[in-house]
């Protein structure tokens, strides 16, 4: 007899949750707010809006099925099963933090605030969950099959990503590394190769999908002169860029931007003494690369199954 599916509800905590956390009670958060111009009924408000849309997914969850609830914050702990429906309760970026944590799980993007998402990730309403699940459960035929990218680390370790994965010094202070563009998934650049290996200074690199396209790859891609156009969402490829590479004598800047293909590699060998590797913004949840130690990027194998 097969398991039940799973719903997971995936949310995180609201503003009005972690002001009263900071500040101990409501009074004090809502003197807190007052003292800077704002209302805590407004943050209130959107507060009982996002629990309303959690109760209201909850609700539909078929009795046969088994559900349970994840906060953001837990996921790096949180293990997914095979069977699983992840409904996620929120913004687009949350569905970005859950997605890392994946291995090929329908995910319903509900809207808990719509008017103040743009709803890229997020395309549905509370009311819309009764019959999404089951379809999700049977399937989901016609999902979006959303391209992630995957570092890997010369000792094995791996971190996925939606929309970006960024490579650099904790603190975002100077990275210094040797990059190496276009090298296959897992042999190591060629010294004599044109694209690489560079030694550069820099504020870091950052390898961004399609679905990374409407935000931080964006504006990184604008302050470019030339290159390949932005990907979709579900295209195959990459773009990555170097932020602000310092140009001296024992660095270049000949290597700053470029496009990755299924199958090719961006690698970078950290020449500091501490590097991280993190994905989404998902900072306390990184990669971190010891001096000569090695990480290749590239298209991920596995895709994010977002339900239409």
């Amino acid at each position: 007899m097969s398991l039940a599916p799973r719903a997971v509800l995936v949310h995180r905590r609201t503003e009005y949750e972690e002001l009263v956390a900071r500040h101990g009670t409501h009074g004090h958060a809502a003197f807190f707010l007052t003292s800077r111009g704002r209302a805590i009924e407004e943050v209130a408000e959107r507060h009982r809006r996002t629990h309303r849309a959690l109760a209201d997914v909850a609700a539909a969850v078929p009795l046969r099925w088994r559900h349970t609830r994840v906060e953001r914050a837990d996921l790096d702990r949180f293990l997914f099963a095979p069977e699983d429906v992840v409904v996620v309760v929120g913004q687009d970026g949350l569905v970005a933090n859950a997605a890392k944590y994946l291995t090929g799980q329908p995910v319903i993007g509900v809207d808990a605030e719509p008017g103040r998402n743009p709803g890229v990730l997020v395309r549905h309403r509370p009311a819309d969950t009764a019959k999404l699940l089951p379809h999700a459960a049977a399937g989901a035929a016609g999902a979006a099959e959303l391209t992630m990218a995957e570092a890997v680390t010369d000792d094995g370790q791996r971190l996925r990503a939606l929309n970006e994965i960024y490579v650099g010094a904790a603190g975002h202070q100077t990275a210094r590394y040797r990059l190496s563009s276009a090298a296959g998934p897992s042999d190591p650049p060629d010294p004599s190769s044109p694209s690489g290996p560079e030694a550069q200074a820099s504020s870091g690199v950052v390898i961004g999908t399609g679905t990374g396209a409407t935000g931080w790859l964006r504006s990184l891609w604008q302050q470019s002169a030339d290159g390949p156009g932005l990907p979709g969402a579900t295209d195959p490829r990459l773009l990555w860029f170097v932020r602000e590479a310092w140009p001296s004598p024992a660095t270049g800047t000949s290597l700053v931007r470029g496009e990755l293909l299924s199958g090719q590699r961006l690698w970078l060998t950290a020449e500091s003494d501490r590097l991280v590797a993190f994905g989404d913004g998902m900072e306390h949840d990184a990669l971190e690369l010891g001096w000569g130690q090695s990480v290749r990027v590239g298209v991920a194998e596995g895709a994010l199954r977002l339900v239409a």
